[in-house]
């Protein structure tokens, strides 16, 4: 801690107070203070401005001398203004760019605004001792300012609210960064990466012209920076690192740091597909995840896993978070320092997505908590053809950083050792203080967004000096070579070793492809399969035993001695008794509780999250009490058996896209882990489509990834609007092929619970969809006795057991809540001519188990009911995926939204299908 810190950490309002106790006595405050407010009068005194900007001086600060005999603290003072204005604004005259001069910001550096002149220049100060230069003349501590701020990297640390962290900083760029110089092994081990990168895109260039790749050229800097980090990260114990970025560059992080072989990348170059046998449709080279393992130079192996990814910027950086999440609970014993996420971002990207906000605000929340993400902008400063003016209101595309009192350092990406001390800087700021940290480096992009398209239209001028400036490498020999570093004949050495390296591989690979092969499975996953058809003709045996059913029961219905629960949760509480060992029939809060308590009891983990999870929306589940008198919470199933995993159940922050993301990135990483999202309503989960578009309907078939994903989707029409009524089922349908998904509207607790268990009874993992109830949390007759837990499994369909199938006239086929209402029409009218069954399963079809129904009611009328618009909900799927099957549709009219708005007319529809159900 620095002897004037006590001024820089100290809060406005407590100044004023001391100050005011200083005025009526001065021996009152510390010394330290003392000195402080004297030289604060004196100042005032000579209207020396003490902050940038004042106006209210009555002579120049150029020219305003202090008093003869004046006390020389009030100009130490003036000098730590300097210092704490340099460490706050410095960063604004940082040398980041290499193509563009520097947007001028008023930066209020100058000495003379700050209340010094030239004549202080040759004064020493002891202050000098704060930046690590001992006690020196003002020229030499504005030198040594100008050196560390207005120099390569711009570093933006003042706005933490810690003092730690502050000095800490201090510490590190006003002093290490300057004084240890980087061993030559290091340079050169930058340079080569560095060969490697250029030499690798313009071997691409030239030999696959017109390909798409989205080169990284300009910013090829990235390659040292991602080594130096690993490297460095694993000297401080990390040992996996999970990487999410975009398709900018991804073909060289994948051959020059994961370490995927040339070979392989230049087969996909040469066009070799996957034969018919494997499963999925692919994707494109540049979309494509890779895991691997390597041993950096001081002998630590990394794991490294680069996440796959769609082109939606920035649409993987929850799912690499709530990857790195699994991966702490279950395989690091929760040890933040084992495992490391980086982000590598476009600054566009980074400053237009809005998943990047959600994303930073999980990064402290309990749930979420990862112990800090690197993120690495590679600034080239376009987006597509857009300029960074266009781009962002805010003046770095890093703003997003100050949220969480995220520090950031801005680098200039033709300066590799500036760019690799940030890495270093950065990973040991995260292992220290498990916080988020942002690097941002400035480079360029040497061609357009892709190989093919012509930058010049939009950004000529920019890129009539981007053709003449030379590339990083090229950049870096130079400098290497003028300190007398290297030799111009070692820089050429590496360059033609690593052509002709190049080149050998791509003649191999020509003369003889490679085979196609899928990267094999994480050792997790390693005793799973991919499904077949024949996995979903019928349901594995998800019933649990007496003892466990016992053990759950208990838990959930009873406190400990000390709590007090609220009045409503004591005859919640009392409820739950009467149902469990009593009356034996479950509500569905109760059978979906059982379920998640028996999963445990399994030694299986259950993770939950979303808006409101705790208590459920409908505030059925009650799944954490409080007590009444304390707020501490109390989570029954933590209370089971002490062998069991503890039950992870989150509110999650008021988001759909980053949440859903972080948990579908859980799910992909631990296939042990019963891993929920559950939307507030289904309405609100098309905040999320990106993630259900992009990921959870189509992963298995582009990226050979399963995932075994639930959401719960609250869906019903109870006359509660357009925005309340529907998960729009029909696009979750829409979806579906290669049996990808397991879409469910269920209308038995007892079903439910079998559902749940299935996702991890089945031999492989597929993710559920599931139309959740509303209206049925309560219904007296939505219960389930006790022995459809302890037997059975899970039912697709559900035959009508209340009618003879002689008699039977219409069969009624419908799904989800509507069941309770025809049953209730059928059984007020005694309609013994019309058999009511129900879907429970939507996808895969269970079209041989319906053939089979269908044919015990021969000749009947076969009719879809639902109580979605008829260009809603499951219509036209089952019509198109039934077509031996004549069937006619109930339902309301078509719409442009899926339900009224108005509580009469919601009636009236309703009672119009029920009534046409039955005419």
């Amino acid at each position: 801690m620095d002897k004037y810190s006590y001024i820089a950490n100290a809060h406005g309002e407590y100044i004023d107070q001391l100050y005011e106790s200083y005025k009526n006595d001065p021996a009152s405050v510390d010394e330290s203070w003392q000195k402080f407010f004297e030289g604060f009068e004196f100042a005032e005194l000579q209207n020396a401005p003490l902050l940038p900007g004042d106006k209210t001086t009555k002579t120049s600060a150029s020219t305003s001398q202090p008093a003869l005999g004046a006390d020389a603290s009030s100009k130490e003072i003036l000098v730590r203004n300097l210092i704490h204005a340099y460490r706050t604004r410095g960063h604004l005259r940082a040398k980041t760019n290499p193509v563009r001069e520097r947007r001028q910001h008023n930066a209020y550096l100058d000495p003379h605004t700050l209340g010094l002149s030239d004549s202080d220049l040759e004064k020493t100060f002891e202050i000098g001792n704060e930046i690590g230069i001992g006690k020196a003349t003002l020229q030499k501590i504005l030198d040594r300012l100008k050196s560390v701020y207005e120099g390569h990297i711009g570093f933006e640390y003042m706005h933490i609210r810690e003092a730690e962290i502050i000095d800490w900083f201090k510490n590190k760029v006003e002093r290490e960064m300057q004084d240890i110089p980087l061993s030559l092994q290091t340079k050169k081990r930058i340079l080569s990466k560095l060969n490697e990168a250029v030499v690798f895109e313009n071997f691409l260039h030239t030999k696959y012209i017109g390909q798409k790749r989205f080169s990284l050229e300009g910013g090829e800097t990235t390659i040292p920076a991602l080594d130096s980090m690993i490297n460095k990260g694993a000297d401080l114990g990390i040992e996996e690192v999970i990487i999410g970025m975009a398709h900018r560059g991804r073909l060289n992080v994948l051959a020059n740091t994961m370490g995927k072989t040339y070979e392989q990348i230049f087969n996909e170059f040469e066009g070799q597909c996957p034969p018919d046998s494997t499963m999925g449709g692919g994707d494109v080279k540049y979309h494509l995840g890779f895991k691997s393992k390597i041993t950096t130079p001081a002998g630590k192996n990394v794991s490294l896993n680069l996440a796959p990814n769609p082109s939606h910027l920035e649409a993987v950086d929850p799912v690499v978070i709530g990857s790195t999440r699994a991966k702490l609970d279950y395989l690091y014993n929760k040890d933040k320092s084992k495992i490391v996420p980086i982000l590598i971002h476009g600054d566009a990207a980074l400053a237009g997505q809005g998943v990047v906000y959600e994303v930073a605000q999980m990064a402290g929340l309990h749930g979420y908590n990862i112990g800090g993400t690197i993120h690495f902008v590679i600034n080239n400063q376009l987006g597509f053809t857009t300029d960074y003016d266009d781009a962002r209101t805010s003046i770095y595309s890093t703003d997003v950083a100050k949220v969480t009192d995220s520090p950031v350092l801005h680098v200039n990406g033709d300066d590799p050792e500036a760019v690799v001390r940030c890495m270093e800087l950065a990973i040991e700021f995260r292992q220290k203080f498990q916080r988020d940290i942002y690097i941002d480096m400035v480079c360029y992009r040497r061609h357009g967004h892709n190989e093919s398209d012509e930058p010049k239209f939009t950004q000529p001028s920019l890129y009539k000096k981007i053709s003449k400036h030379a590339n990083p490498r090229e950049v870096y020999n130079q400098a290497l070579i003028e300190r007398g570093d290297i030799d111009a004949h070692l820089a050429k050495e590496m360059d033609q070793q690593f052509k002709q390296l190049l080149q050998d591989r791509l003649d191999q690979v020509k003369q003889n492809p490679l085979p196609y092969t899928l990267q094999p499975f994480e050792a997790q996953w390693n005793t799973l399969r991919l499904s077949t058809k024949k996995d979903f003709e019928s349901s594995p045996d998800t019933s649990i035993s007496e003892d466990n059913y016992n053990k759950v029961a208990g838990a959930l219905t009873n406190v400990p001695e000390n709590f007090k629960p609220l009045r409503q949760i004591d005859k919640l509480l009392k409820e739950r008794q009467k149902m469990f060992f009593d009356n034996k029939e479950l509500n569905w809060a109760s059978a979906e509780l059982l379920a998640y308590g028996s999963i445990l009891l399994d030694g299986k983990k259950v993770r939950i999250s979303g808006q409101d999870v705790r208590r459920g929306t409908f505030s059925h589940r009650h799944a954490v009490l409080f007590d009444s008198e304390t707020n501490q919470p109390y989570s029954s199933l933590d209370n089971m058996d002490p062998t069991a995993p503890k039950f992870s159940i989150y509110n999650s922050l008021l988001s759909e896209y980053a949440v859903l993301g972080f948990e579908v990135g859980y799910s992909m990483a631990n296939p042990n882990a019963l891993t929920i999202w559950e939307g507030q309503f289904g309405d609100f989960a098309n905040g999320a489509q990106v993630m259900i578009d992009q990921f959870i309907a189509s992963m298995e078939t582009k990226w050979n990834k399963m995932n075994g994903i639930v959401m719960l989707l609250p869906h019903g029409y109870e006359g509660q609007g357009p925005e309340h009524s529907s998960a729009r089922l029909e696009r979750y349908l829409q979806l579906c092929a290669e049996d990808n998904m397991i879409i469910t509207n269920i209308t038995s607790p007892a079903n439910f619970f079998h559902a749940l268990r299935r996702q991890l009874a089945w031999p492989f993992r597929k993710p559920l969809i599931n139309m959740s109830p509303k209206s049925l949390l309560r219904h007296p007759k939505c219960v389930s006795p006790s022995d459809e837990f302890l037997n059975g499994h899970f039912q697709e369909v559900i035959d009508d057991a209340n009618v003879e199938a002689g008699k039977v006239k219409r069969i009624l086929f419908c799904t989800g809540k509507l069941y309770y209402e025809l049953l209730e029409r059928q059984q007020s009218e005694k309609r013994e001519d019309v058999a009511v069954v129900r879907l429970e399963q939507l996808h895969p079809l269970p079209l041989n188990q319906i053939e089979a129904i269908l044919a015990k009611y021969e000749g009947a009328e076969v009719v879809w009911v639902q109580e979605e618009p008829k260009n809603q909900g499951a219509w036209w799927y089952i019509n198109n995926h039934t077509e031996n099957i004549q069937l006619s549709c109930i339902s309301r009219e078509p719409s442009a939204t899926p339900a009224t708005g108005f509580a009469k007319i919601h009636a009236k529809e309703q009672a119009d299908i029920i009534d046409r159900s039955f005419a």
